[in-house]
Parts: C-alpha cells; sequence; structure tokens
C-alpha cells in the first residue's frame, strides 16, 4: 500500500461495512421487513411499496423459473430506467442467474454482439418504459409477459445455453455483468460477485448517510455500474423512495427538484453542465428546498463547473472516481470534508490503493502513477477472457485502473489524466479502436484513427480516416455508416478525412499527432 493509501486508512475514521446480505435481491426484502408500506420506487405517476416490490420479485422469479431460466443463467434484460428492468434485475439474482443489463439504446449490432458474448438463456425487453427496447424486441419476435407479473415486458425464446456452475459464497456467485468495450473493440462483460455489488452499496449509502427520509431521483443508467451499484442498491439498502427515470431531461428534473422532495440526486458532469445551460437559456430561478446531497462522477469534473452548481443549488456538489472493474467505488468525496478541493476524495474502509510506475513500483510521494485498486470492490474478472483478465489484475489481486492519480499527503486523491486513450463523453466510455472497427468495416475506408478531444465539460470523438487507395467516401457517407453501428454517443464529432495517417515505421498510427491536428481544427 502506498504512504498515501496508508493516510487513508488511519483519518478517515469509518469501519468496513457490518453484515451483508447474501445475494442483491435480499436488500428489498430486508426493506420490506421493516417498513412493507414506505414506498420504494416511483416512475411516472406509478408508485410501489418495498412491501410491493419484495412480492413483484418473488413472482417475477417464480415466472423466470417456469420459462426455463436455472440457476447459473445468463439474463440479458434490455431497458431504461424503470420499475420494470430493476424487478427483472432482482427477479435473476433471486434464482442465481447472472443479469446482463444492456442499455436499449445501444444499436442492434451492438446488443448483439453482447447476446453473442454471453449466450443468454432469455432475452427480457422494457418495452412500456422504452422505445428502443420495444423496437429490439419487436424485432427480435418477443412475447409479452402477463401484465400482472412484470407490467410492460416482453421475451424472447428460450435458448438451448449451459448454465454457469453454481457458488455458494456470495463472495464468488456472479451477481450481475456489466458489459464494457475493451481495447480491441469486442465487448467484455465484467462479472461482479454479490459482494462487490453489496459492499459498493453499503459504502455509498455510509457515506452519504442515505436514509429512508430520503428520496432519491435517479436518472443515470442502472444498465451502466455506477447507476446500478453505487445510486440505486445504495438507495435501497438505505431505505429510500427512488424516482426511476428513463432519460435527462433538464426541465424534467428542475421541477421534481422543487416539487417532489428530491433530497440526493447523482448525474455526470455533462448532465450538470446541460442543467445550468438550460437555467440559464430561459433565466429559471431553480428550487431545491429539499435537496442535501448532490455528487457527480462518470467523468472528470471541473472546478468551475462545480463552483456554479454549487452556487446554483447551494449544497456541495460531491465527487468520486469508479470503474466498472471495480464495481465500480475507488474513492469518494465525505460529506465532512471541509475543502475536498477538485479531489476524488479517498478510497472507502477496505478499500487499497497504490500509485505505480512503469515497472509496477511504488511512485515517491507526491508524484503521479497508475492508480491500482485492491479489495472487496475488484471483479471477478472477464466473462470467458482470462487472458485479459490476467492483464488488468495481478496475482495478488491488484486492479489497474489504467488511470493516472496523485495523492496528497492526508491520502486525498486527484486523477491526473488517462494512461489509456479513453474517452468519456456524456459520462459514457467510448473506447476508440470500438469506433475504429466501426469505420474500418466501410468498404472506401483503409484506415482509421479516433481520439478525444476537450469540449468543456465532454469530450468530442474525432475520427481521422484514410481512404483506400483511388475510392472517395465522404463525411455524410461515413456518419450514415456508423449511425447503424454505434451508439449515438459513440459516434464521432467530426469526420476528418486525410491522404495517409501519421504512423510509424512499423505502421502504428501515431495518436499524439492525430492529437495535435485534432487541436488545430
Amino acid at each position: 500500500m502506498s504512504s498515501g493509501a496508508a493516510a487513508v486508512a488511519t483519518r478517515t475514521n469509518e469501519a468496513l461495512p457490518g453484515r451483508l446480505p447474501r445475494r442483491i435481491s435480499w436488500v428489498p426484502f430486508e426493506q420490506a421487513a421493516v417498513q412493507p408500506e414506505a414506498i420504494a420506487l416511483v416512475e411516472g405517476e406509478a408508485t410501489w411499496s418495498y412491501g410491493r416490490f419484495a412480492e413483484a420479485i418473488r413472482r417475477t422469479a417464480a415466472c423466470f423459473d417456469g420459462l426455463g431460466v436455472r440457476p447459473g443463467d445468463r439474463v440479458m434484460i434490455v431497458g431504461e430506467n424503470g420499475i420494470a428492468l430493476v424487478t427483472l434485475i432482482m427477479a435473476a439474482s433471486e434464482l442465481d442467474a447472472w443479469p446482463v443489463v444492456v442499455n436499449a439504446r445501444l444499436t442492434a449490432a451492438e446488443s448483439d454482439a453482447i447476446r453473442e458474448h454471453c449466450r443468454p438463456r432469455r432475452v427480457f425487453y422494457t418495452v412500456a418504459t422504452s422505445p428502443d427496447a420495444r423496437a429490439l424486441g419487436e424485432r427480435d419476435g418477443a412475447e409479452p409477459i402477463a401484465p400482472d407479473i412484470v407490467p410492460g415486458t416482453c421475451v424472447g425464446g428460450l435458448a438451448e445455453t449451459e448454465p454457469e456452475p453454481l457458488e455458494r459464497s456470495s463472495a464468488r456467485q456472479v451477481g450481475a455483468m456489466v458489459y464494457t468495450s475493451g481495447t480491441t473493440g469486442k465487448p467484455k462483460g465484467v462479472m461482479l460477485s454479490h459482494r462487490n455489488l453489496l459492499y459498493n452499496a453499503a459504502v455509498a449509502k455510509a457515506i452519504r448517510r442515505t436514509m429512508p427520509a430520503d428520496r432519491m431521483y435517479i436518472v443515470l443508467p442502472i444498465s451502466h455500474i455506477f447507476g446500478l451499484a453505487s445510486v440505486f442498491l445504495a438507495g435501497l439498502m438505505g431505505g429510500a423512495r427512488i424516482r426511476l427515470v428513463p432519460r435527462f431531461d433538464p426541465q424534467a428534473m428542475l421541477d421534481a427538484l422543487a416539487h417532489d422532495g428530491i433530497t440526493m440526486a447523482q448525474g455526470v458532469p455533462t448532465m450538470y453542465a446541460k442543467l445550468l445551460e438550460h437555467i440559464e437559456a430561459r433565466g429559471i430561478v431553480p428550487r431545491a428546498p429539499h435537496v442535501r446531497f448532490l455528487s457527480s462522477g462518470g467523468g472528470p469534473l471541473e472546478p468551475e463547473l462545480k463552483a456554479r452548481v454549487e452556487r446554483t443549488f447551494g449544497v456541495r456538489l460531491q465527487n468520486g472516481y469508479g470503474l466498472s472493474e471495480a464495481a465500480p467505488v475507488v474513492a469518494l468525496t465525505r460529506l465532512d470534508d471541509p475543502n475536498p478541493k477538485s479531489s476524488i476524495g479517498y478510497p472507502p474502509p477496505g478499500v487499497a490503493v497504490r500509485l505505480v510506475d512503469e515497472a509496477g513500483r511504488d511512485v515517491v510521494p507526491g508524484t503521479t502513477g497508475e492508480l491500482w485498486t485492491k479489495g472487496p470492490n475488484v471483479m471477478l474478472g472477464y466473462y470467458k477472457e482470462p487472458v485479459l483478465t490476467r492483464e488488468v489484475v495481478t496475482e495478488d489481486g491488484w486492479l489497474k485502473t489504467g488511470d493516472l492519480a496523485r495523492a496528497e499527503a492526508d491520502g486525498r486523491l486527484f486523477i491526473m489524466g488517462r494512461k489509456k486513450e479513453l474517452i468519456i463523453r456524456g459520462g459514457f466510455n467510448v473506447h476508440p479502436e470500438e469506433v475504429e472497427a466501426a469505420l474500418n468495416a466501410h468498404p472506401a475506408v483503409s484506415l482509421s484513427g479516433v481520439i478525444g478531444r476537450a469540449n468543456g465539460t465532454d469530450e468530442d470523438v474525432i475520427a481521422f480516416v484514410e481512404p483506400r487507395p483511388g475510392a472517395r467516401v465522404t463525411e455524410d457517407e461515413l456518419a450514415a455508416h456508423v449511425a447503424g453501428r454505434l451508439a449515438g454517443y459513440k459516434r464521432p464529432s467530426r469526420f476528418v478525412i486525410v491522404e495517409a495517417l501519421p504512423a510509424t515505421s512499423s505502421g502504428k498510427v501515431m495518436k499524439a499527432r492525430l492529437r495535435e491536428l485534432a487541436r488545430a481544427l
């Protein structure tokens, strides 16, 4: 452990979370036992109590069993935030099946790639909440489930697949699998145990002091690990009232903050920037009379944006850092920190961090190194990818994040940049290799290079394209080509046609040179 991490362990004065349930589905069951009439979920005008939620999970699990779902089966759930989505996740958990939660806003090709990789026993679509899920379900011939079980849900056919072995330990049994695109452009299934997820939820609940009196606004996608574990599961563990929102709309969020008694909301920096733009463009005087907690994650939080949000809403904007492979929390700011600056805070109790050089040796205190983490937050591995798993998780359990950080003397961490060439756009991860693979599939394209270019609180995706000899291709043609292959947030903001991409003698595209060219555009 680095000296910074040791300082954190002695100065945060916090204990590890106590007893954790064996499954994530047991969290709402425990709340139903103590406050069955309390409102758990809100979607539009619909409200479900914790008692009703628990009963729906049991009924849906029985439905799954009747549909041939077995322990160890992968269950793919395509949808957007809503009561149906979270009920399906919990029902899969109750059967010891693996919920594979997929954002319905992915293209059909992206969804198909995940399906081909994880080979689910069944695919469920939350058609009432998500028009995109409805379209995918119709394409796949999905049939409606009885509305008295999970309203607005369809299910695809039964696939002949092999279940994975059942693990009795919550630290070994997969509680959810979240897909992230890898450096090869292929989807990677991050296997997260029940303990991974529950530990993160318990930590987030404790640090944010979530309680039954809280009303949460969740617009972060629950298909993303930030929304699933650090927000939704943490809210359930605190017994809060949770409003589920499928898509971000600035006015809808302002209305909820003003009139729905919202006390807690989380988002990505881009969301807060758009919220402020909406307020300023319309001359709105925002009201958030009950809000006590706002936090940002999923991307770099600029000090200026942080200060503007705090002036607007009158509460401190908390920050944090994580990644899917850490389920996701590696560091969080604290409510009682008098001066968090622009840091990502401290590792939570039980989580160790190191800052290392290229050789894996601890860097000199106060200098920048790659951030490694170890603890109950680290994933089980990538599904069907043992070699890739060994590349990022050492034999003694350290997860290499690929991000660069420095630590102050008291252990407070600051992200300094990314070792990997990951682009973060709208809070979503965009891997250049995935975009390049889509571009290179065009018959007129010889080679492409994709980089990120800073744009205020966000990053633009810039694609440099080298046509095949004698071929011609336009920006419009390229845009149309990737539209059916990539989700909207992954599509390049600009295409630059070049005669030849800058390359090394071995043929490797020189990304540093492309970044220089992008800055000059």
